[in-house]
């Protein structure tokens, strides 16, 4: 692939709510531009970004999958996100190292809950976005009506650059504002399109939307809107220069609209793309971070003469390369065979070799400069969200942060020869998502696993048995838990053994209260005049988090509580680290205990899509669940009900829906916060695990 000025280089990634048409416009985009020679369709298995078998048996993404290919000069790094509320972390560190996204709304179901996730992932690292809005063949299909959705919903300001030419079984193009010129498909692959004028029966409609265009996207340029007023037109140029500029300072979101199923209106989002979103030189240009030794910032510009710096977002096992990371050059250059520095972990490493992505497959490079996003191999030691420098030159990017499962089930291997195989399996998928979490319970000598829902979980055994040829018996999925705190306690806790020789003494005064919720831990020392020696401090708070990793009043991690250590004592002989430590653990269990503790449980946003007849059933189905109803809508001809029910609730609940609906009913649903569980629950809970032995 031929060399490109950073001015011509595009890294977008495509996100939406599950089913609004992804992977179906990423395999377009791929085809039109000349990247494959056969469109792959999702239903057939057959899509080149939907690798994993996974991915085509389920007709889903799982995986972030990037590629690059060419439109009109300029050079597309493209990454197709997955859209199930599950596999939100892939959409995270996609989008932290992308300069701009497109995100397709579905034309029936308009903005649904994924759509605002993810919109508000792109807004935290200020993505710069244009909108498509797929699925314009489907009946029911309602660009305006989305496109006020989009505005209403996400506070956004959509600004059509095209409007359609018909709708549903009858959509035979779309109206360029910009060229005020009609583009009608003639077949069915969408690449043979006629360019005509205007039909009369939409001109004056078309006009005002042009109008429309020119004015939001001219507001903060005095001299085109003062041009505009007194013309009544821009030049096409400056059309796109100043929709360009109004884009990249997130002013507005440049519209789209067609059909990616049936190839209409695709051509026209790649010009889009290279029209309006920005290059690595428009999104400020400058890595600006803390260096890793000293408080000075550091300044390195997006240019390959400046030092090398890049941010490692992704990582793959692969069974042939081994371990693949993912990285964005943010300045500089990296080649094989280079010594890099991670500055995360303050190591040293040689780049084996430098590969661009298409989907699964690779193609090897000689280095990669400063604006592409590529994969290394040979950083064993690197981890999702390191930075990558040399060491004369040291810099910290901003790292990324992901959720916290909500949900775990146990696996033992059905073979004993299998525990080491599935140790090391675990061990690489693990490595690969942040958001997927092992542990080993020791009371019941179980291996637990955390993720972010059913399915997340689902696909990882699925994965060790595909992957690691490991099969195991899995229990039953079981909710993410959390203690807390609800009124203050104060207390002492003396920790004093003598056995012979040199004994154990730790003396510690504690004060325990609740913090609000999401506020995490905090930990402060009042200790004065010297009664407990300063490097003794830290054992305390490390007795203190190592008890909070498993509450004492059902076994789950403690969240949101601040402890103050008030006073204590020691002995110049007997006391220890680890005897201030197992006094500040035991002082903590003592005053949680009396801190009147309560247990917190995930709540769900639900979304339930049904026909009209089915609504009663539908609301009634989340009110059994302990759910409360928000609110109801309508959308596309269907009903939309809305509630927020705990997640011990919802399991099984996709098959409660489609038997309800006659197979007619969907639901999706997404982590909202965490909820006191119902005493009487509590109660229940707290029995059970006492029961199984995880209490001690």
């Amino acid at each position: 692939m031929a060399l490109f000025p950073l001015d011509n280089v595009r890294n977008i990634g495509v996100m939406a709510h599950i089913d609004a048409g992804k992977t179906t416009v990423s395999e377009r985009i791929l085809f039109y531009s000349g990247k494959s020679h056969k469109i792959g369709e999702v239903h057939d298995g057959e899509a080149i970004m939907d690798w994993m078998e996974q991915e085509q048996e389920r007709g889903i993404t799982i995986t972030s999958a990037a590629t690059t290919t060419e439109w009109n000069d300029h050079r597309i790094t493209l990454i197709d996100t997955p859209g199930h509320v599950d596999f939100t972390a892939e959409v995270e560190r996609s989008l932290r190292v992308l300069d701009g996204a497109v995100a397709l709304f579905c034309a029936v179901g308009g903005v649904q809950p994924q759509s605002e996730t993810v919109w508000h992932q792109s807004e935290k690292y200020s993505v710069p976005k244009i909108a498509f809005i797929n699925k314009m063949d489907r009946v029911g299909a309602d660009f305006f009506g989305v496109l006020e959705n989009i505005n209403t919903m996400l506070g956004a300001n959509a600004v059509p650059v095209v409007i359609p030419i018909g709708k549903e079984d009858y959509l035979q193009g779309v109206v360029d504002l910009i060229t005020m010129k009609a583009i009608l498909y003639d077949d069915d692959k969408g690449e043979s399109f006629r360019i005509e004028e205007i039909p009369a029966e939409l001109l004056e409609e078309a006009k005002e939307w042009r109008a429309n265009l020119v004015e939001k996207s001219a507001e903060h340029d005095e001299d085109l809107i003062e041009k505009f007023l007194e013309t009544g037109d821009l030049s096409e140029k400056e059309i796109i220069d100043v929709v360009r500029k109004a884009t990249i300072a997130r002013d507005i979101i440049p519209t789209y609209c067609g059909s990616a199923f049936k190839n209409k209106g695709v051509q026209k989002l790649l010009d889009g793309v290279i029209d309006f979103l920005p290059s690595p030189n428009d999104i400020d240009a400058i890595i600006q971070a803390e260096k890793s030794e000293e408080d000075d910032s550091v300044v390195f510009k997006a240019n390959v003469d400046e030092p090398f710096s890049a941010l490692a977002f992704k990582i793959v096992a692969d069974k042939h390369m081994g371990k693949l990371i993912f990285i964005r050059v943010y300045s500089g250059r990296v080649k094989s065979g280079t010594v890099v520095y991670n500055s995360s972990r303050d190591k040293e490493q040689r780049v084996g070799r430098v590969l661009r992505m298409h989907s699964n497959r690779q193609e090897p490079l000689e280095e990669a400069t400063c604006g592409e996003i590529v994969a290394v191999v040979g950083l064993s030691d690197t981890k999702t969200g390191d930075t990558l420098c040399m060491k004369d030159n040291q810099i910290i990017l901003e790292s990324i942060t992901f959720p916290a499962p909500v949900m775990s089930i146990s696996i033992k291997p059905a073979s004993r020869g299998d525990n080491e195989k599935m140790g090391d399996g675990l061990q690489a998928l693990a490595g690969e998502d942040p958001t997927f979490t092992v542990s080993y319970d020791k009371e019941t000598s179980e291996t637990i696993l955390s993720g972010m829902g059913e399915l997340h979980l689902e696909i990882l055994v699925d994965r060790l048995k595909r992957e690691f040829g490991v099969v195991g018996d899995v229990g039953r999925p079981e909710v993410a838990y959390r203690e807390t705190a609800t009124t203050v306690a104060e207390g002492a806790y003396k920790h004093a053994k003598q056995s012979g020789g040199r004994g154990q003494y730790g003396h510690v005064v504690m004060r325990l209260e609740k913090t609000d919720p999401g506020a995490g831990f905090s930990f402060e020392n009042k200790v004065k005049g010297g009664n407990i020696p300063t490097e003794y401090i830290p054992s305390v708070e490390k007795g203190v988090i190592k008890a909070m990793h498993s509450g004492p009043f059902a076994g789950y991690p403690v969240v949101d509580v601040q402890v103050t250590l008030l006073d204590g004592s020691y002995h110049e002989v007997d006391s220890s680290e680890f005897a201030f430590t197992e006094a500040g653990r035991q002082c903590f269990r003592k005053l949680f205990m009396q801190s009147s503790p309560q247990i917190l449980e995930p709540i769900m946003a639900v979304e339930a899509t049904v026909p009209e007849e089915f609504m009663g059933a539908a609301s009634g189905s989340i009110c059994q669940r302990r759910g409360r109803i928000e609110n109801m809508d309508d959308r596309g001809g269907a009903k939309i009900v809305r509630g927020m029910v705990p997640l011990s609730e919802m399991f099984g609940y996709a098959n409660t829906i489609r038997s309800l609906t006659q197979g007619r009913g969907s639901f999706s649903m997404q982590f909202e916060r965490y909820e006191a569980v119902p005493f009487s629950i509590a109660e229940e809970i707290v029995a059970k695990r006492h029961e199984e032995n995880k209490v001690k």
